[in-house]
């Protein structure tokens, strides 16, 4: 035997009626509190979901109060993590590092040199090559994708980096 319908928040007939009547002063309520920014349309819609999501907890002469309370909070949390994000926002940004301008100038030349070494292999050993440096791939995986031998593999490996000791100096 189900309950009467004014006492169950779950008759969806009774929500709706709960829906028609409370919406526009729950919205008021907080546009007035809060203002437009923090979206007052959203946090009665919240409001009415966390409603519905409790419905069997929440007596129907509650529903009101509870209607206002959630959306109140919401409203509360949605200004308190406003003012997180403006106060981390106003913040100034570390721009700067501990590396010095020289530093910085000869890290990106070594990197123009690596760029020009990687380009001189051919494409096989570049491939093989990148597979286990910067994928970080064995062999084995290599030799899988490839459709060649393990053996061949290292080949093309070790030939690479003797091409790349040839070409730069400092590795």
């Amino acid at each position: 035997m189900s309950k009467p319908l004014h006492h169950n928040i779950c008759e969806s007939q009774l929500f709706e009626r709960l829906y028609k009547k409370h919406s526009k002063n729950l919205h008021d309520f907080l546009y007035y509190k809060f203002g437009d920014q923090l979206n007052p349309e959203d946090k009665v819609q919240e409001a009415f979901i966390k409603l519905w999501q409790n419905c069997s907890k929440v007596a129907p002469n509650k529903a009101k109060s509870y209607l206002f309370t959630t959306a109140n909070n919401l409203m509360l949390n949605a200004y308190a993590h406003q003012k997180v994000v403006l106060k981390y926002g106003s913040q100034p940004q570390k721009t700067t590092t501990n590396e010095t301008p020289q530093f910085v100038l000869e890290e990106k030349e070594y990197h123009q040199k690596l760029q020009t070494a990687l380009s001189k292999l051919t494409e096989a050993q570049r491939v093989a090559f990148l597979m286990n440096r910067v994928e970080g791939k064995r062999f084995k995986e290599i030799a899988e994708l490839l459709d060649i031998s393990v053996k061949g593999v290292e080949k093309r490996i070790y030939g690479a980096l003797k091409k790349l000791r040839e070409d730069i100096d400092e590795l």
